[in-house]
């Protein structure tokens, strides 16, 4: 990580906790929330008011990840309630959703992990499996530092389903975060003077990658849908659904180099690449960093997304499946943050307060928005 880690990382709820307790502005209006959130936006940036931040919510000093998260935090708590919307409709609609047989929960931690004879091995519930070679907790899967002096890798596969999440440390000293519904093939020892290849084959993935320096001068490199990733050592994160178009790339720190349709573009911190699957067409924009990554850190963040796009992300979490029942419904458009562990029934009556919808049914593991 940029400079260090924090000591103790919060989980979302702990977040939310935090700034409720402490930083909360009671009724404020529809202008003065507007009027914060740009206030914020161009304050975070200088760390005089980013220290002054970091007081009140009590995160580390100097540390890039807490500036990102607080900056998410602040803007998303004080836009009433996690959610904000333009020409805000400030009465709520009298709620009168139908929940039928609701078995909707928030994901856990746990992923399935097939070794490379085929086994394969339920992890997470605190399900402690070891092996000759990798030990996991329930929460995270760790494989011993080696190479592989054999000149042939073997792989394992780790694959995490629709409402999981799950954590790696590879052998090369390389942290992956996987999101839900996402699968990585990694080598369980890398060959030693090889480039280190791993392949996100679908899914979310945040990479923390262990520099070349520490691994013999070999470059990491990230195979994804329709591109190649190579680093040197960075931190990035990389999107590439099945059920979706786009790739994207998002970088956060050093550089990578995005290799697709026989073309090469470098990213620098702050950009994200957006790779078309049908088109092939490749851009490249400078993007709010933290509202790509907090996900990771226990809280959805969506700045201006389209309830379509904020639906399908939720429900890769909570593991359902979302119905519109009007077209006009799914690009009505939000900002704001929410806990990962949040009820999905109190997101639901959210979005309806603020008017954008006019109801809901849950019925089993089907979301029904009207």
């Amino acid at each position: 990580m940029l400079n260090g880690k924090p000591s103790k990382s919060l989980t979302g709820s702990e977040i939310f906790d935090k700034a409720d307790k402490e930083y909360i502005l009671k009724n404020l209006t529809e202008e003065r929330l507007v009027k914060e959130r740009q206030d914020l936006r161009k304050q975070i940036d200088k760390k005089s008011d980013l220290k002054k931040i970091n007081d009140v919510l009590g995160f580390p000093d100097s540390n890039w990840n807490w500036k990102y998260l607080a900056a998410a935090v602040i803007t998303g708590v004080l836009a009433t309630a996690y959610f904000f919307k333009d020409n805000i409709n400030m009465t709520p609609n009298e709620t009168n959703a139908t929940v039928i047989n609701k078995n909707i929960e928030a994901g856990t931690d746990k992923a399935v992990l097939t070794l490379e004879d085929g086994t394969s091995v339920l992890l997470g519930n605190d399900k402690v499996y070891q092996a000759n070679h990798v030990i996991s907790n329930g929460k995270k899967l760790v494989y011993k530092t080696k190479d592989n002096p054999e000149g042939e890798a073997k792989y394992n596969v780790l694959t995490v389903p629709r409402g999981g999440q799950f954590n790696i440390l590879l052998s090369d000293g390389t942290e992956v975060w996987l999101n839900s519904e996402s699968q990585l093939k990694y080598p369980v020892a890398f060959i030693k003077g090889a480039a280190r290849d791993v392949e996100l084959v679908y899914g979310e993935a945040y990479f923390d990658v262990s520099p070349s320096s520490n691994n013999k001068g070999s470059v990491f490199k990230v195979l994804s849908k329709d591109q190649e990733i190579q680093v040197l050592g960075t931190e990035f994160n990389v999107k590439a659904y099945r059920d979706e178009i786009n790739t994207y790339t998002t970088l956060v720190e050093g550089m990578v180099a995005v290799h697709y349709n026989s073309e090469i573009q470098n990213l620098l911190p702050n950009q994200q690449s957006t790779l078309n699957a049908t088109t092939k067409d490749f851009i490249i924009n400078t993007v709010d960093v933290s509202t790509e990554i907090l996900w990771k850190e226990g809280v959805f963040s969506f700045d201006n997304k389209p309830l379509k796009d904020i639906m399908k992300v939720l429900s890769r979490w909570y593991d359902f499946t979302v119905v519109f029942e009007s077209y006009s419904i799914e690009s009505e458009e939000f900002m704001g943050v929410l806990d990962k562990n949040q009820n999905i029934e109190d997101i639901l009556n959210r979005i309806k307060d603020l008017g954008a919808i006019n109801d809901y049914e849950i019925n089993g593991r089907n979301v029904i928005i009207r």
